[in-house]
């Protein structure tokens, strides 16, 4: 009796591993189809009995599992990409390195492919979410962990950011790379790719004007992101101290003293963001663009002759700057308030009314100061509505009713386009 009950349990685990195989064999047929749905359906039934399978069977298992859970790799969840991961780690634990390695690539580009299309939805916690997902899966591939700081960033979600850019100088990481680019001459258009790659169509006459083009240090920007998210968690001291960090190891970093003056800026306090922005001009006076934001920061601090003087600084280096003449004017014209709040004040006495006329006058005249800013805007670009309103307004406080109708009329136009 007891022989009979052992031939019984051995034929039961014989039927029960035919049917295991069946069901994988099955699987791999609903995937051969595209029935991805029926292919986890039925891994599901021959996983409880996985145990007992030998090794080829597991193989075969975890691949189709994988392939079942990416799927076309279009639309699929992370929590699946992350399955159709595991499934095919263990592929390649038992052997089979080839499918898993394939399979793997494809679960990294439909993260990353997915993480671009909630990007460009301005979807920015799941394009973050998706692009760590695609570095924990590929460790050397850093750019992903950059890039979903970045995103995390716009999502204003500041601890996870801060948890991968704390993450990112831990590694040393720096963006530094050298890109190597040809024009393909079928198409005139640019493209990136190996350096043995770009050499070969190079030397074959495929592509021409090959450059090594090095994406400079992302280090500073790092740095000044971990900063300002201590600043936007009220943590001044610690913004601080990560960067007098950065800057004693990377002395030779001239980005972080740009750096340093917008944490200052950020925390308002502008004369220390001032006196440290004189210092990166003194370094490099040629540039129009410090030269604005110098005319910005003194403008917010009311020294509007100082903001004047910045501007037209950046000016000389950048005449095409339509801001600049705009925020001229808007300095300029900053000196109305004060002689407009004490003619309020003056009474109907003959020296009050005129005090008032005086006054007056020299309203007309910041009018007059302020206005060839505003029509060199217009000329160069005739689409500024802030420009023509400005000046329209400015017009007709002037009497010259003319040119105000004629921009009212132009603003209207515009304004019902």
């Amino acid at each position: 009796m007891k022989k009979n009950i052992l031939s019984i349990g051995l034929s039961l685990i014989s039927i029960v591993a035919i049917a295991q195989k069946k069901e994988v064999r099955d699987a791999g047929k609903a995937i051969d189809k595209g029935s991805y749905a029926e292919a986890k359906t039925l891994l599901t039934q021959a996983e409880s009995m996985l145990g007992d399978a030998n090794d080829n069977l597991k193989e075969d298992f975890y691949v189709f599992k994988g392939q079942a859970y990416l799927g076309t790799g279009e639309g699929v969840s992370i929590k699946d990409l992350m399955t159709a991961s595991e499934a095919f780690k263990k592929a390649e634990e038992l052997g089979n390195a080839e499918a898993a390695a394939q399979g793997l690539s494809g679960v990294t580009n439909s993260l990353i492919q997915s993480a671009i299309n909630d990007q460009n939805a301005e979807k920015y916690d799941l394009a973050a979410e998706k692009l760590y997902a695609g570095y924990q899966l590929n460790p050397k591939d850093t750019l992903y962990l950059y890039f979903a700081a970045s995103n995390a960033v716009t999502a204003k979600d500041y601890e996870t950011a801060l948890t991968y850019y704390e993450n990112l100088k831990e590694l040393g990481y720096t963006g530094i790379e050298t890109q190597y680019i040809a024009i393909n001459k079928a198409t005139g258009e640019e493209e990136t790719m190996s350096k043995s790659q770009r050499d070969l169509m190079v030397k074959a006459g495929e592509y021409i004007q090959p450059e090594d083009r090095v994406i400079p240090s992302k280090a500073g920007e790092i740095t000044k992101n971990i900063a300002l998210i201590y600043i936007e968690q009220g943590k001044e001291e610690e913004a601080v101290k990560a960067l007098e960090a950065a800057k004693a190891a990377n002395p030779d970093d001239a980005s972080l003293m740009q750096t340093e003056a917008d944490m200052y800026y950020k925390m308002g306090k502008k004369d220390k963001y001032k006196e440290i922005m004189e210092q990166i001009v003194a370094q490099d006076p040629t540039n129009g663009t410090l030269y604005y934001n110098l005319g910005v920061t003194a403008f917010e601090m009311g020294d509007n002759d100082g903001a004047i003087s910045y501007y037209e600084k950046a000016l000389e280096h950048k005449p095409e700057m339509t801001e600049a003449r705009l925020n001229i004017a808007a300095a300029i014209l900053a000196n109305e308030a004060k002689i407009v709040e004490e003619m309020n004040t003056l009474g109907m006495s003959k020296a009050d009314t005129k005090k008032y006329d005086e006054l007056a006058g020299k309203r007309k005249d910041v009018y007059r100061k302020a206005l060839p800013y505003l029509e060199t805007v217009m000329q160069n670009d005739a689409d500024n509505l802030e420009a023509i309103r400005t000046a329209m307004n400015i017009y007709y406080q002037l009497g010259d009713n003319e040119k105000a109708d004629a921009l009212q009329a132009k603003l209207t136009a515009k304004e019902n386009k």
